[in-house]
């Protein structure tokens, strides 16, 4: 009787149930995907699309705000990883490149995003925020893509991700800047600098810790480490940063990558990155059917042609600013066209930004 009884006030928890949705929902879209030889990132979007609570054929997920948890901590462990990919060399042999890039597509695109907005009938300060949305790429979508295409290390892609960094710094500095302008209607070139600075100083505890205490303490410590400490310690580090750099007002993704970059200058990078891969790929699923699950499709009929304008800008508008930022940088045009053609979508920063 007392079994029984307990048995019946056993109650799982929302975050548990919608996580197994998630991941039979993703294992359907790998297998179904698979087979039709399409993207796994696309498999994973309509999955997540079909199995969100706005369709009662499916079972739908009971705790929206989980499912954000569950996407947010899917871009903390693919940002890390990319960052274990790429290091601080690579970063530096790319970064006059990909500032070109970044600069070029940025300018061009918040300058087509705002006539379009005042096309559209809206007035200045939402005009201006669409410019900024559309002018970021997606750093998760296109390190997806690469990883499943295997040509991350072809140099048109680390161009790719060194303009994605770029952009992820100038959209942290246009996030204080338009949270200013909206509150106060007016800009604050104080708040700006303070911003810079910030910045900065962040930037030069990574430079420090990267190139000194983290490589140093690892070196030391090897002969003591088995697989399941380094990989213990290798995300306890991510976790760190990325608290970090939400504590400073930063993106909690940037402090991922920043760490995985920070551990890619040690000895034991590629056996971190070979322990990482399974967290990473599972995270990263996770993440790209979340997404699926908050599209709304009564939005998208509402806003139909709004959404059909801005989609066509995204696509045609990218592409082009990229492609020619990469020329003005001295790629070749079959790199750049590769490039414009990588960074043709809109990102994390663009939904935060909105």
């Amino acid at each position: 009787m007392f079994l029984a009884s307990t048995a019946t006030s056993v109650h799982l928890p929302d975050l548990i149930s919608d996580l197994g949705l998630i991941l039979i929902t993703a294992a359907i879209a790998v297998l179904l995907f698979r087979v039709l030889k399409q993207p796994l990132v696309l498999g994973y979007l309509v999955a997540g699309f079909l199995a969100g609570n706005q369709f009662d054929f499916f079972p739908t997920i009971k705790d929206i705000h989980s499912v954000e948890v569950w996407a947010e901590i899917g871009v903390i462990f693919l940002l890390f990883s990319l960052g274990l990919e790429f290091s601080f060399k690579k970063l530096m042999k790319v970064g006059g490149t990909a500032s070109i890039t970044a600069f070029t597509q940025i300018i061009t695109m918040v300058t087509i995003g705002f006539f379009v907005g005042q096309l559209m009938g809206w007035n200045k300060m939402n005009s201006i925020f669409l410019g900024v949305i559309l002018s970021i790429s997606s750093t998760t979508i296109i390190l997806k893509t690469f990883d499943e295409l295997g040509v991350k290390s072809q140099k048109f892609a680390g161009n790719v991700i060194g303009s994605l960094i770029v952009q992820d710094i100038i959209a942290i500095l246009m996030m204080v800047l338009l949270s200013t302008i909206a509150v106060s209607q007016q800009f604050s070139g104080m708040e700006l600098v303070f911003s810079v600075l910030k910045l900065l100083f962040f930037l030069t505890i990574w430079f420090v810790v990267g190139i000194f205490f983290i490589p140093t303490l690892l070196k030391k410590a090897k002969h003591l480490l088995t697989d399941e400490m380094l990989l213990i310690i290798s995300l306890a580090l991510c976790l760190l940063m990325v608290i970090f750099a939400a504590g400073v007002g930063f993106s909690p993704a940037l402090g991922a990558f920043i760490m995985g970059s920070i551990i890619a200058e040690t000895t034991q990078a590629e056996h971190i990155e070979h322990l990482v891969k399974p967290v990473k790929d599972l995270f990263g699923a996770v993440f790209f059917v979340s997404v699926g699950m908050l599209i709304n499709p009564d939005t998208l009929v509402e806003y139909a042609f709004p959404v059909a304008i801005l989609t066509l800008v995204v696509i045609f508008g990218q592409s082009l600013s990229s492609t020619i930022g990469a020329l003005l940088s001295g790629q070749p045009l079959k790199q750049s066209i590769q490039t414009g053609m990588s960074l043709s979508q809109i990102g994390e920063f663009s939904f935060i930004i909105a």
